[in-house]
């Protein structure tokens, strides 16, 4: 599968567009038409607890549920994990239309729809939970509510409908993830930049920052169990908060100094509350990932890949000061 993602990736972007949008806009049609199927479904058939909505489920007697590090902490992980890759647009800002007015309102969009429309699925399955010990023992538990409620074949349909859902956002992932290998490639900021920082005349991809990316996912994916795997991907999620995090703060140390581009995306007199209030969000999902016992691994990751980088960049700053001293992308016109 990575290896077709891969393909897509290099052929051409166009296509991982085409595909990017079929997968969000079934993803879309998807959560509302299940959401409304499960409402139908259970005004018809009855069984619905709005109890479930507060119920603590399999954790209503941990004591320590409210604590630091408890269940319910454990529980705002899932959530903010699918709060995290709205940036993604952000790394083809090179590539897009009019990126200074799209791009932020790509990002903004795709938060807006994902909270409201994630919540509006959430309660609808919450409400259509039947037998709620059984449920959370269920090593698919939304695929088990679908079942429950709408029949075997609508959960297949379900499982299909993901299945290229997450297809698409492998693919997208892909792309990001590439074209950041490139940009610092071309910055000369990113080892082995001189190789990663190619682009193929034909497709106008750059094909080795994308075969690097094919070859890390395989390598992580048969070098890591499946625990490990896990662990990695709660990592992937402790990363980009700090990422975020660092990125408002060098906006508040830096925003009197900002040029202003007539016609750009511009929050207005909303900026700095705005940066204020993402500081803090970021701040406090922090102190949710890490906090729980189970994240003790995933911040020694985050940790390792941060001395990492911390002693790439040391080198940098030691051996090749230029490359930090050169305007990142001066030649890009958009």
């Amino acid at each position: 599968m990575l290896l077709i993602q891969a393909v897509l990736a290099i052929a051409s972007t166009r296509l991982v567009g085409w595909i990017n949008s079929a997968a969000v806009g079934l993803e879309v049609v998807l959560v509302v038409v299940v959401a409304i199927a499960l409402a139908i479904a259970v005004a018809v058939t009855g069984g619905s607890d709005a109890g479930n909505l507060t119920s603590r489920g399999v954790a209503a007697h941990a004591p320590d549920y409210f604590g630091i590090g408890g269940g319910l902490m454990l529980a705002m992980i899932m959530g903010l994990a699918t709060l995290v890759g709205f940036d993604s647009a952000a790394n083809l800002a090179e590539e897009a239309k009019d990126p200074h007015r799209s791009v932020p309102r790509a990002i903004v969009g795709s938060v807006v729809a994902a909270g409201i429309l994630g919540m509006v699925f959430l309660i609808t399955l919450t409400l259509a939970i039947e037998d709620l010990p059984r449920i959370s023992a269920e090593g698919s538990p939304v695929a088990a509510i679908m079942r429950d409620r709408l029949g075997a074949v609508a959960e297949q349909v379900l499982l299909v409908a993901i299945s290229f859902a997450f297809f698409g956002a492998g693919i997208v992932v892909m792309v990001a993830c590439s074209r950041l290998v490139y940009a610092m490639s071309r910055d000369a900021r990113f080892p082995a930049h001189r190789l990663m920082r190619r682009v193929d005349p034909r497709t106008s991809t750059p094909v080795p920052a994308t075969v690097l990316i094919l070859v890390l996912g395989c390598v992580l994916m048969v070098a890591l169990p499946g625990a490990a795997l896990l662990e990695l991907i709660t990592a992937s999620t402790i990363l980009p908060a700090l990422i975020y995090g660092a990125t408002v703060v060098l906006y508040l140390a830096v925003r009197g100094r900002l040029a202003r581009r007539k016609g750009a995306f511009d929050l207005g007199g909303f900026e700095l509350p705005v940066a204020v209030c993402a500081l803090v969000w970021t701040l406090l999902a922090l102190f949710v990932l890490v906090t729980p016992g189970e994240a003790l691994v995933p911040v020694v990751v985050v940790a390792g890949l941060l001395v990492l980088g911390g002693l790439f960049f040391l080198g940098l700053l030691v051996f090749d000061r230029e490359a930090l001293d050169t305007e990142p992308g001066g030649d890009i016109r958009w």
